[in-house]
Parts: structure tokens; C-alpha cells; sequence
């Protein structure tokens, strides 16, 4: 529960007695998450109680106003839970390119100069904070919904969390406060607090976390924010997405804004003249990396001017008016135990590195990818190596090569194992010319399955959280997903799984008690909390959108990206199933290779228990069909549209949905086959291509009433 209460519309209850309600709603609410969540009490225990026994006589005489997220229905702490369910983000959340040397941020500065034409600008440099991204959003002032990044056009609600943590306001100060605004920023664990927690820990003989950012998002996503406001967590704004009531020329006004409003911004932000200045703050700041009260990886620089972030625009991932220089990762030595494989979910065969325990960029290492047999020779490491170890962007763990000058003759060559060690097949590339080798045993081995399993589960597909990597083995293990069809285990049985068979399941179950109700025991044992806990996540995700579904197929190539352009554009499984290559590829954000993917997962004659798979999912209940709205006709039908530049009243996400809802395909890139091009101010290159090609141009006016009747009167 959140002091976000909603007024009962009840015309028979008087206007003052509501707006009564409202206030002191609001106002307990908030004194009870102070309370119980921040252990920073607002109101003494006199004042609290007669603020309550004002809301019960309101509410017993107005019966209609006792609404269930009323703060006279809460008990204690437990109205307060995080339940972590996705929403979208008003605007998308890009990501930024990477640069790495001098060389590639002189390159970023010239496309922006050839960009700029007449525009002067400047430059914005900020820290690059090594946490983790969230996005707040104020309506009137006030903050209503906090949202991780998720894959940037969705994350998980956090608001209850995000309030507890300090030095975020539930309400905006000042002037000029706009309607509504999106601030985004970075959680991140002060590195002092960070050792005291750990020492803590060591004290009480508790294991310590490893690293700051790691913590500082597993603190973020507790289910309880009292874990939350436990943890002396920080957040640091760098930025504003979608806003109304609001107007600004520079980047650095907008974070004077934010400052006003008392958002914290940091200290460390410079605005600069020219690249040569840009280069000078990257040295300065890499030379005391380490002298921050947080953890950073590098430098982000972004245009100063709005203007020119309009006319610059940004790519499918990433703006083109902004750039993050990354620090050289750190690197430490430390002894390769052994090189061993893992088989994945697709059958891809990877070796990986076994090494003796070794902290690198605030992280303890004990794994390191090398990612096939050719890049092993190519690094010519041995086993028993002393190597040289760095985390790549400081987060993958990448193994440089040997310290040769200190071999002892007693290391050995690693052999690339040419059978399945889960299952005996002979291993191969999958085509002629691949650096990689599977197992062609797709159906039966038990690595694939295995991993298979554990991957539908994941918050990218299935999202069950009940069923990890424990339960999937504990699954297997049981036979509770043996299939009598497909001669043997397999994922096509897991919606079929109920409470009997659940309770087959040791790790789902607990030792019977005598209070428990007979027919709940199964053999001594009844169905644990996190058992109960998998049939609630089971029934939930019989209900998730297509594209979750497409994921946790296990399809080469088709992530969620891919899962959802197929899922807006075909909105049914049938319709996928029996789609062309060619039908399969037009899809914008598909292509060849994804679309060769698909149908062979389908169509191989090997393959045909692929769709046995599916057959059994649809028959327990899982969703294949994406409810369309049916007031949207679909007028776009067979025509490409690209949208370049900026507009008022969509932004390039919403262009792109409206465009895809309507049976259109928005395209990124403008050519003969385009039927429409929509510009705003800023279009650039791609209004200059359109004109051109003598293509139907539009503006934002055009645009609106070519998705209302599929044509339109071209902009002058």
C-alpha cells in the first residue's frame, strides 16, 4: 500500500466530507509507511491515533468511503509489498554507445559537428555512476510510480522501495513544478556504507556481498521495502523522459531544475566548450576514479542543447546526442584451475574457465567465459596458468592470456570434448563454417532440458520465480514432467503440473503436521510455501502476452526483441506457425536469419516435437492469442511508414506502435519502398532521402489522419 489513496466517487457523500477524507487519508498513509518502512516516525502516537479515529467516524457515517487501500484497513507493516509488476515506461529508456579511446570520442564529436550545421553547442559532462537505472515519475509534484529500466520500454515497479530510500522526495519543492515529468536517474551504494554493511555481516558470521552494484540492486528489489530502507541506499538524477508543464533549452537547465525541485544532482557536472575540454575531464576523472563516495565506470558526455539532441535524434538503442566513455576495466592475476564446458539451451557447447577465487573491479571471480575451442588456442592458455583476468566494461569476466614467464611445465592443453558430457552425442557445428559446436540432441539432453527450463522461467520469458535453477533440476529429477508421448522428460508437461504433483516434488514440499488438513498430504508431506508459491506463478504465467511465450520456446536467435516485432505483427501463435520465411523476415526487426530460425524450429523433420510442445501448453492454458483492440482498424495495412524528427504528441515508440497496431510496418530507414514518411522538427538526412525519392512526406497532422484513415494530404 502507497499514500496513493483514490477518493471514492460516491455524489451522495457531502464535497467537504470527501475532500476530508482525501487529506487525511493521504496524511496517515504516509505517517504509517514513515512508520513502518523508514522507522522515522512523522507524527507522535496521540496525534496518529486521533488522526484514525477521525477517518473511522468519516467513514462510518460515509460507508462508500471505506475503500480497501484505506489506511483504517491496514495492519502494521504488511500493507506495505512490493509486487514488481511490470509497466510500461511513458518514454523508452535508451541505452547509450560506448566509446573507449580518445580516438572514438573525436569521431562521436565530428558526426555531431557535421550534424550541427548553424547550431552552436556545448557539452555536458557527467559521471558515470556504476549502479543501477530507475525512472521516477511526478504528476503534480508528487511521485507516483518508480520503474526499473527492465529493457528500457518496461520495468518493474519499485515505487515502494524507491520511497525509502533517502534523499528522494515524495513530493517536488519550489517553482514551477510541470504537470507531470519522468526523472531518471541511478541507485547506487555509497562504497562507505557498502564496508560497513559487509563488516556488519562478517560480524555476525553472515557471508558479505560482493560488490556495490550487485547489492545495491538486490536491495532495490526486495519484496519488503523495510529490507530497503535498512540499506543507506543513494540515487543520483541525470536526466528527464517524458514531461507536460515543462520546457527547457539545456540539458544542464534541466538539472538546475531538478536540483530546485530537490532531486539530487550530482556536483561533479561540468559544462564544456569544445572535445579537447571533454578529453581533459575523462583524464582528470580517470585519474581519481577511485576517490568518489560511489562506484563509476566512466564518463557520459551529452550535447548541452535540446535543440540539437531533436536534430541529432537517436538510433533503435541509443541516442546519437550523447556518448558514455568507459574506463579501462581492472585487471588482476590469478590461477586457471581447470577449463570446462557447459552445454546450453540450444545445444551450444561453451568453454568456460575454472579460477582460483579473485576479486576484480569489486567482484569475486570464480568463472570466466572463453567462449569456444578456437578462442582458446587463440589465447594460448594452459591449465594451471597464471592469467590475466579483467571483468570486459567491468562486468563480464574475460580471461587477456597467460603469464608465460612463470609457467612450471606442469600445465596442460585443454582437448575440446568431441561428445556431449551430459548426453555421449558426437558434437558438431550446427553449419559448415561455425566456431561454435552443439549437441544436435536437442530432445533428450538433460543439460538442454535442464537449461531450457531454467531459461522459460526467467523474468525475460515466463517469469516464474518459484521455479530457479534448483527447481528445475528438483523437476527433472522427481519425473513429474516425463511426457508419455514424447517418450521421456520434457518443458511440454510443466503447465500440466497441478498440487498432486507438485507434492511429488521434495524440494516444493514439507513434513506433514497433524493440523494439516488430510487431503492436502501426500505421502507424509504437504506442499511447502514456496510449492504453493509455483502454483500461484504456473497459473499466473498461463496468462503472459505472445512474445513471453515465443522466448521461453527456446527458439536460436529470438529473444525479446524478436519475440515481440513477431507478436505485434502476426498476434497469434497459428499465424507464426504457418508464416513464410519471407512473410516472417519482412517483419520489421526480423530479418533472414531469425525468420530461417524460426521455421526450421518448426518444419525440421527433427524438430517435430517442437510443436508438441506448443499443442500441450495450448491445451493446459497458456495464452496464444494477443487480444487485439478491435476499435483499431487496421488501415495501415500492407504500407511502410518511417517517422523521423520529433513530434508533439507521440513519441517515437508510441509512432512506432500506433504505425504497427493499425497493420503497418514502421521501417527505421527511408527507401523506394516507403509509402509514407512523417517528419517533425529535426528529421535531418531522412526528409532530405524522402524528398529525393519523391516520397509521400507528412507532418504531424498528416500523420494523425493517415492512422485514422490510412491516407493522408502530404505536408507543403
Amino acid at each position: 500500500m502507497s499514500d496513493d489513496v483514490t477518493v471514492p466517487e460516491d455524489l451522495e457523500v457531502p464535497q467537504e466530507a470527501r475532500h476530508e477524507w482525501a487529506d487525511l487519508a493521504e496524511r496517515a498513509s504516509a505517517a504509517q509507511f514513515a512508520y513502518h518502512v523508514k522507522d522515522a516516525p512523522t507524527l507522535s502516537d496521540g496525534q496518529y491515533d486521533a488522526l484514525i479515529r477521525r477517518l473511522n467516524e468519516l467513514e462510518e457515517a460515509y460507508p462508500t468511503l471505506r475503500v480497501p487501500e484505506s489506511p483504517t484497513l491496514a495492519v502494521g507493516g504488511a500493507a506495505f509489498s512490493t509486487e514488481f509488476q511490470a509497466v510500461d515506461h511513458l518514454e523508452r529508456m535508451l541505452s547509450l554507445d560506448n566509446a573507449f579511446s580518445e580516438e572514438d570520442m573525436r569521431a562521436w564529436a565530428s558526426r555531431v559537428e557535421r550534424e550541427a550545421g548553424e547550431l552552436a553547442y556545448h557539452f555536458l559532462c557527467e559521471l558515470k555512476i556504476d549502479g543501477l537505472a530507475v525512472n521516477l515519475l511526478y504528476e503534480e509534484g508528487r511521485l507516483t510510480r518508480a520503474l526499473t529500466r527492465g529493457d528500457g520500454r518496461t520495468g518493474e515497479d519499485v515505487t515502494l522501495n524507491v520511497r525509502a530510500i533517502r534523499g528522494i522526495p515524495d513530493q517536488l519543492q519550489g517553482n514551477n513544478i510541470p504537470e507531470l515529468v519522468e526523472v531518471r536517474g541511478e541507485v547506487y551504494f555509497p562504497l562507505a556504507a557498502f564496508a560497513d554493511l559487509n563488516a556488519s555481516l562478517v560480524a555476525a558470521g553472515k557471508p558479505p556481498f560482493a560488490n556495490p552494484r550487485n547489492t545495491a540492486a538486490g536491495s532495490l528489489r526486495q519484496k519488503d521495502p523495510r529490507v530497503t530502507a535498512s540499506r543507506d541506499l543513494r540515487m543520483l538524477v541525470h536526466g528527464i523522459g517524458a514531461h507536460r508543464g515543462l520546457d527547457f533549452a539545456r540539458q544542464s537547465e534541466a538539472y538546475d531544475l531538478l536540483g530546485e525541485w530537490g532531486l539530487p544532482v550530482s556536483a561533479s557536472l561540468r559544462v564544456v566548450d569544445s572535445i579537447e575540454d571533454v578529453l581533459a575531464f575523462i583524464a582528470t576523472t580517470g585519474e581519481h576514479r577511485h576517490d568518489n563516495a560511489h562506484e563509476i565506470d566512466g564518463v557520459v558526455v551529452k550535447i548541452d542543447e535540446t535543440a540539437l539532441q531533436r536534430r541529432l535524434g537517436a538510433t533503435s538503442r541509443a541516442p546519437r546526442w550523447a556518448i558514455a566513455f568507459k574506463f579501462p576495466p581492472e585487471e588482476v592475476n590469478t590461477r586457471l584451475l581447470d577449463i570446462q564446458v557447459n552445454v546450453g539451451r540450444t545445444g551450444r557447447v561453451t568453454p568456460f574457465g575454472v579460477m582460483q577465487p579473485v576479486v576484480v573491479a569489486g567482484s569475486t571471480v570464480t568463472q570466466a567465459t572463453l567462449h569456444n575451442a578456437e578462442e582458446v588456442a587463440r589465447k594460448g592458455v594452459l591449465i594451471g596458468d597464471l592469467v590475466v583476468l579483467r571483468k570486459a566494461g567491468d562486468v563480464i569476466p574475460e580471461i587477456l592470456g597467460p603469464v608465460v614467464a612463470v609457467r612450471t611445465g606442469a600445465e596442460r592443453a585443454f582437448v575440446m570434448p568431441t561428445e556431449c558430457p551430459s548426453c555421449g552425442t558426437t558434437l558438431a557445428p550446427a553449419k559448415e563454417g561455425d566456431k561454435d559446436i552443439r549437441c544436435p540432441n536437442s530432445r533428450f539432453c538433460p543439460s538442454q532440458l535442464r537449461e531450457r527450463l531454467f531459461g522459460l522461467a526467467g523474468r525475460g520469458a515466463f517469469d516464474i520465480e518459484a521455479l530457479g535453477w534448483e527447481g528445475a533440476v528438483a523437476l527433472l529429477e522427481s519425473g513429474v514432467l516425463v511426457d508419455p508421448d514424447l517418450g521421456g522428460a520434457s518443458e511440454s508437461m510443466l503447465f500440466s503440473l497441478g498440487q498432486n504433483e507438485i507434492a511429488r516434488v521434495p524440494l516444493y514440499t514439507r513434513a506433514a503436521k497433524k493440523t494439516d488438513p488430510p487431503e492436502a498430504v501426500t505421502d507424509g508431506r504437504v506442499l511447502s510455501a514456496n510449492g504453493l508459491r509455483l502454483v500461484g506463478n504456473l497459473a499466473a504465467a498461463r496468462t503472459q502476452p505472445l512474445w513471453r511465450v515465443l522466448v521461453a520456446l527456446s527458439i536460436r536467435h529470438v529473444g525479446p526483441t524478436a519475440a515481440r516485432a513477431l507478436a505485434r505483427h502476426f498476434g497469434s501463435m497459428s499465424a507464426i506457425r504457418t508464416a513464410s520465411v519471407e512473410e516472417l523476415s519482412a517483419v520489421d526487426g526480423v530479418g533472414t536469419v531469425i525468420a530461417e530460425a524460426v521455421r526450421d524450429w518448426f518444419d525440421r523433420p527433427d524438430n517435430a516435437w517442437h510443436a508438441a510442445i506448443v499443442d500441450r501448453w495450448a491445451a493446459d492454458g497458456v495464452r496464444m492469442e494477443d487480444e487485439r483492440d478491435e476499435s483499431i482498424t487496421p488501415t495501415l495495412a500492407g504500407k511502410t511508414v518511417v517517422v523521423t524528427g520529433s513530434l508533439k504528441t507521440f513519441t517515437r515508440d508510441s509512432a512506432k506502435e500506433a504505425i504497427i497496431a493499425r497493420g503497418g510496418k514502421a521501417a527505421g530507414s527511408v527507401s523506394k519502398n516507403t509509402d509514407f514518411v512523417v517528419v517533425g522538427p529535426g528529421a535531418g538526412s531522412k526528409e532530405a532521402k524522402a524528398r529525393e525519392l519523391g516520397l509521400v512526406i507528412l507532418d504531424e497532422a498528416g500523420f494523425a489522419r493517415l492512422l485514422e484513415t490510412g491516407a493522408a494530404d502530404p505536408a507543403p
